[in-house]
């Protein structure tokens, strides 16, 4: 295996993009289960049980970042539609398939954090922001163990997955541009095919609190691509994106600590379900459908009736690719 750190994926990009190169490049499991060279590799996708914690009866909060720069009937469409989604009992019956039992999702409302967009966020800052929140007892009386805190980034604000503050990696930025003209294509940020990704963050001792970010994905004036843009409105590319992002966190809630791992062989207890190739449910589809994303991006009815809702198929070990809504609970995924 590589000297470079390999890692496992928990985030959503388009195929082709550099964000996709970016963390292709990065993906895997630190663990001796790599090809040997100068054979073709046919992998199978299905995803696999490393132990780690998953999450059954999941909790969800929306916190609207930059609420200033927000459509109020966007806040609306994508609250009703996301919280449609997470618990459609015809989508539920594919992500059943690992978990021992039944599962659940609860939608626990939304929040509007005022202030203009932002014009960068980073994951530093999205971590901060948490932190910040944590201390101030914005998260008292939720169980943490079970609850993740999706922000919603407003129309405008580029996303990407930094180590540091916005503010100081635009110093870097500047930096380069001074030693040369030509940006950098590699970088992986929203407005080269980043959609968002999920987490965690220790704010103290024994406690954990998880965490979703996704962009607003929508054509820029000029014809540039923020995020994953698929849909015919924005607010449904966000309700996909998310709704990627909290199947993710629900099957594999402590990625970020396996991340933190590094090249640990360790690392891989923290994982719940992945593919060998470090894919969690939502990656392999969108890698799959490739410059073709309505695949696998579709607007389905809801079992319970009300319209309908935009959401990404997962990926399902049964079907041994995305699968959309089913009538029945899928057959239980195995565990190795």
């Amino acid at each position: 295996m590589s000297e470079a750190q390999k890692r496992p994926l928990n985030v959503s990009f388009r195929r082709g993009s550099p964000a996709e190169r970016v963390f292709r490049q990065r993906a895997g499991l630190p663990v001796d289960e790599v090809i040997a060279p100068g054979l073709k590799a046919t992998p199978s996708h299905d995803l696999h049980f490393h132990g780690g914690k998953t999450i059954a009866d999941l909790h969800f909060m929306n916190f609207y970042v930059g609420s200033d720069a927000w459509p109020a009937s966007d806040i609306t469409n994508i609250d009703a539609a996301l919280s449609g989604a997470m618990s459609d009992v015809q989508l539920n019956n594919v992500m059943e398939q690992y978990f021992p039992g039944s599962i659940s999702s609860t939608f626990e409302g939304s929040e509007k954090l005022g202030g203009p967009a932002p014009a960068t966020v980073s994951q530093a800052d999205i971590e901060t922001l948490i932190g910040s929140l944590a201390a101030k007892g914005k998260f008292a009386g939720r169980d943490l163990t079970s609850t993740v805190f999706n922000f919603m980034l407003p129309p405008g604000t580029v996303l990407n997955d930094n180590a540091t503050a916005s503010a100081a990696s635009s110093h870097v930025e500047k930096e380069k541009e001074k030693k040369s003209p030509i940006p950098d294509d590699d970088e992986a940020e929203s407005l080269h095919g980043l959609g968002g990704y999920h987490g965690s963050i220790h704010p103290s001792s024994g406690t954990t609190i998880y965490y979703a970010v996704g962009v607003y994905s929508d054509v820029r004036p000029g014809g540039t691509e923020n995020g994953i843009v698929v849909f015919d409105q924005p607010w449904k590319n966000v309700v996909a994106t998310f709704y990627h992002e909290l199947n993710e966190a629900r099957t594999d809630s402590d990625v970020e600590d396996a991340i933190r791992a590094g090249n640990d062989p360790k690392g891989v207890k923290f994982l719940g379900w992945t593919s060998k190739a470090g894919e969690e449910c939502g990656d392999f589809p969108v890698f799959e459908a490739g410059n073709n994303l309505a695949l696998v991006f579709k607007e389905v009815p809801l079992a319970a009736g009300g319209g309908t809702v935009p959401v990404q198929f997962q990926y399902s070990d049964n079907a041994h690719g995305p699968e959309g809504p089913r009538t029945t609970p899928a057959k239980k995924a195995k565990a190795s």
